[in-house]
């Protein structure tokens, strides 16, 4: 059978081989931090060169590191939301929804039109996970969620750094808007940090493609009065012996929590939308 192929010049698409292919290496490990066994799958009936997946082990760590951190703000938003209804904005090739399903969930995955289509042909939806095919900066998806905002998480991973800063603006507050009490997951590396990760770009050569950065979470905040901050997650904080040489960055001022994973709520629940 012939290999699937991402029909997409778009380098922001192309990066979910990144994401995937760090997942099939986590997962030939004895004992992976993150358990995915459908990803070996899904990248053996794709057709692409995992030479270009130029990832130290460090990089390859932090990506994992990322996803569970993901995968731990979701499954505590559904263990204590009696409705919960979630939409992973760049879902790419993940499979998050096999990992935290909890029975209840209404998922949605979203993202471009060119990545959905592959995802269809390799990833069934189910009675209660959905894919839609949109740009997360084109409102119309929006309008696919029923549901009231405080049974709602949004979460983004890997996708905001690639956007410029009046995008990432603009989305935060339409959905504070759009869906009051909703809860905001992402992910943020500070400028000096994107100078670091624009490296391992140019050696996947998937080129410059890094546009905000976030020095701190009240710069967030500062952007409606009702954005709070609930939880910040950085990577340096705590010890992993995995990270190797890269945990020197705890000591490095501005990078020392130069990247993160921000989960903010959004609105009062009562706010008209």
């Amino acid at each position: 059978m012939a290999k699937l192929v991402l029909q997409s010049a778009n380098a922001v698409s192309q990066t979910l081989l990144i994401a995937l292919h760090a997942r099939v290496l986590e997962a030939r490990r004895s004992a992976p931090l993150v358990r995915d066994s459908r990803a070996a799958d899904l990248a053996a009936q794709l057709d692409y060169d995992p030479t270009r997946m130029v990832l130290s082990r460090e990089d390859q760590f932090m990506t994992i590191l990322r996803l569970r951190q993901f995968d731990r703000r979701v499954a505590d938003f559904l263990a204590r939301t009696a409705r919960p209804t979630v939409v992973h904005i760049g879902c790419g090739l993940d499979t998050r929804f096999d990992r935290v399903d909890n029975g209840l969930v209404r998922w949605f995955d979203l993202d471009l039109p060119e990545v959905i289509s592959l995802r269809r042909q390799l990833i069934p939806q189910t009675r209660r996970s959905r894919m839609i095919p949109c740009s997360a900066l084109d409102p119309d998806w929006m309008d696919r969620i029923s549901a009231k905002g405080e049974f709602c998480l949004f979460a983004a991973e890997g996708v905001f750094p690639y956007f410029e800063a009046e995008q990432v603006r603009w989305l935060v507050q339409t959905l504070e808007r759009r869906f009051p009490g909703c809860e905001l997951v992402f992910d943020a590396l500070s400028p000096p940090m994107m100078r670091v990760h624009q490296i391992q770009l140019r050696l996947c050569r998937l080129g410059p493609l890094l546009r905000w950065g976030l020095r701190s979470p009240q710069e967030v905040e500062a952007w409606a009065d009702g954005v709070h901050l609930m939880q910040a997650w950085y990577y340096f904080d705590q010890p992993e012996p995995r990270l190797g040489a890269a945990q020197l960055m705890r000591y490095v001022p501005g990078l020392a929590r130069g990247a993160g994973v921000f989960h903010f709520k959004l609105g009062d629940p009562g706010a008209p939308s």
